[in-house]
């Protein structure tokens, strides 16, 4: 035969313990949890990407004229590595302002959250 359970805090058995049944209307939920907070925009992310995009483009612009002649008559062994730089520069900025435009105009599946912050 097994012993009765007990509370062990009050000693009452588990049995003799009263119990109230819930509201109908309450379901387990509460209306905060269900509210959005406004979104966190990170600043310092976007003044980076809009440095990198400003960069890259005036480095593809740069790299096209030497490449053009333009410029110089150095010829494509100064202009090849500027436009790979400027494009491994522009890329980036032009990516993360892209989704910086978009969650700022309210785009569906687009939001501050999927930009880098910097301010941990």
């Amino acid at each position: 035969m097994m012993p009765s359970r007990t509370n062990l805090a009050t000693g009452i058995p588990s049995s003799k313990v009263k119990y109230s049944r819930l509201s109908s209307t309450d379901d387990g939920y509460i209306d905060l949890q269900f509210k959005k907070t406004p979104p966190k925009i990170p600043y310092k992310a976007i003044a980076l990407a809009t440095v990198l995009f400003l960069i890259g483009a005036f480095l593809i612009i740069i790299g096209s004229l030497l490449l053009s002649g333009y410029i110089s008559k150095g010829g494509a062994d100064r202009a090849v590595p500027v436009l790979i730089i400027g494009i491994l520069v522009f890329l980036p900025g032009f990516y993360h302002l892209r989704i910086a435009y978009y969650a700022s105009k309210g785009y569906r599946g687009y939001s501050y959250d999927d930009i880098p912050d910097f301010d941990d």
